[in-house]
């Protein structure tokens, strides 16, 4: 590598260090309000110095970053009306009494012994069964969360399962649009690829439910009285019904039928927003009182339900426990979120105009000599693209498109680059808090990221698994180069 290359390196990583800086001294400083805004100008600024070095040295004009940062933000606009929708969703689940009946009946069918190993594979079933990572964790991960949170679990243990669940089904369904997106950028087909997957994802999946039984088994868990007065509380302020459970059952049936998402979360929330009035009037009631100043009446219902769609309510059980679990922050809690994923696509938009993350792909390519090496270097730049462009989708393609061409040249099948890409890209991306996934997991659940973070032991481990099974050979076909190298030594040829 010629110096000039290594000097357009060096530039191309300094808005990377100085960003990762930024939200390093933000985090110290401002801890979990750091998402608030902090982090949003940290993102801000470092475009700003991507785009006066890309101009200085690069001669990029300002033009190109209009048209990167155009494209970025009109790819996401879907993702801002996802976001908008599962806040409503949030709402309407729980005050519809959808979330209480589920976290009722819950506490007292799931042991806390083996809480989190079935919290693990209930994402798990639901998200193989629907594709959708951040369906099922804005679903039936916020009821989980809830019941864990009554077990005595804290909520950044109780997320990890969660979000290993759902990651592990997003990852393997045939539904997922990160696993198609995955097999057709590496060339393999669906099923195949999915097959392929197992080699590492079960293993993997195995390791996170007996590190997550351990914790069961190790956790002692509240008091029968205060699971009682816990359920109490919830039956004092809402109506209780088995039926209510018919509403994220038929949600699971669309989504299973391939609805759009947008669709299903529209009409589920609609769905849920029609029973608050029906089952839960009181609660609509004391919702709109402070605006109406009016305890009852159609006016107090219709001001309760919208306030339950858009704003952060709740309601008063008596028990400080419940209060917190029956709350929710509408469409206004996500606000926050979407203004960090606009900010993380105008860095990302700007860092691709810029052809800065070409240069640093140029610099990885001679670590790839060997399969290992090629793995390895493979599943850190899937990881790394998850921090740096600050979307799934674009490190799954970003990192495709680098690493494509040289498993072709070096004769590996197109399995083992999906597979990897799979198990750095797909998973790890709700591990970056400035990532579109990792900042709306965190939203939804109420959790900083970096609180959650060292309990996705699946999300955690599945690149390493993905390099120590390269490693051991176990599940790999040979690629074309060592065939011929086999049959060379074996005189076939």
């Amino acid at each position: 590598m010629n110096i000039k290359a290594r000097r357009r390196i060096f530039i191309s990583l300094i808005p990377i260090l100085v960003l990762m800086g930024l939200l390093a001294l933000n985090v110290s400083i401002f801890g979990t309000d750091a998402l608030s805004g902090a982090s949003q100008v940290a993102l801000l600024f470092s475009t700003a110095v991507c785009c006066i070095l890309s101009r200085a040295f690069f001669g990029t004009r300002w033009s190109e970053f209009e048209k990167a940062i155009g494209s970025s933000i009109g790819g996401i606009a879907h993702i801002i009306l996802l976001l908008l929708l599962i806040g409503a969703l949030g709402g309407t689940w729980t005050m519809s009494g959808v979330v209480p009946t589920m976290i009722y009946y819950g506490v007292k069918a799931i042991s806390p012994k083996v809480f989190l190993v079935s919290a693990t594979l209930i994402c798990a079933l639901v998200s193989l069964m629907t594709g959708s990572s951040w369906t099922t964790i804005a679903t039936i991960g916020i009821a989980l969360l809830g019941i864990g949170r009554v077990q005595g679990f804290s909520d950044a243990v109780t997320a990890g399962a969660i979000i290993s669940g759902a990651y592990f089904g997003d990852k393997m369904s045939p539904m997922s649009d990160t696993t198609v997106m995955a097999s057709s950028m590496s060339g393999v087909p669906i099923f195949k690829h999915i097959r392929f997957l197992m080699t590492t994802t079960v293993p993997t999946l195995a390791v996170t439910l007996t590190i997550f039984l351990i914790l069961g088994l190790a956790h002692t868990p509240s008091g029968e009285g205060d699971l009682e007065g816990i359920r109490s509380a919830i039956v004092s302020r809402f109506n209780i019904s088995p039926w209510l459970l018919l509403i994220p059952l038929a949600t699971v049936v669309m989504i299973y039928r391939k609805i759009p998402a947008i669709v299903v979360l529209a009409f589920s929330a609609a769905i849920a927003g029609v029973t608050c009035l029906f089952a839960q009037p009181s609660v609509m009631h004391e919702i709109a009182l402070p605006l109406t100043g009016d305890a009852g009446g159609t006016k107090g219902l219709f001001v309760g339900l919208v306030r339950t769609i858009y704003d952060s309510v709740g309601v008063t059980t008596g028990n400080p426990d419940v209060d917190s679990l029956v709350s929710s922050k509408g469409m206004s809690g996500m606000l926050n979120t979407v203004y960090l994923i606009i900010c993380a696509m105008f860095f990302g938009g700007c860092m691709q105009a810029s052809g800065m993350i070409r240069h640093i792909a140029s610099g990885i390519i001679p670590l790839t000599r060997r399969r290992v090496p090629l793995v390895a270097t493979t599943a850190a730049t899937g990881v790394a693209l998850n921090a740096v462009v600050s979307d799934q989708y674009l490190s799954i393609i970003l990192t495709s498109n680098i690493f494509k061409g040289i498993y072709e040249k070096e004769g590996h099948d197109g399995k083992l680059l999906g597979r990897t890409i799979e198990d750095s890209s797909t998973v790890t991306s709700v591990l970056v808090p400035w990532n579109t996934c990792g900042m709306t997991q965190a939203t939804i659940l109420g959790i900083p990221t970096l609180t959650y973070l060292p309990f996705c032991f699946f999300n955690l481990l599945c690149p390493v698994m993905t390099v120590l099974m390269t490693v051991i050979g176990t599940g790999l076909g040979k690629g074309k180069n060592e065939d011929k190298k086999t049959d060379l030594a074996n005189g076939n040829i």
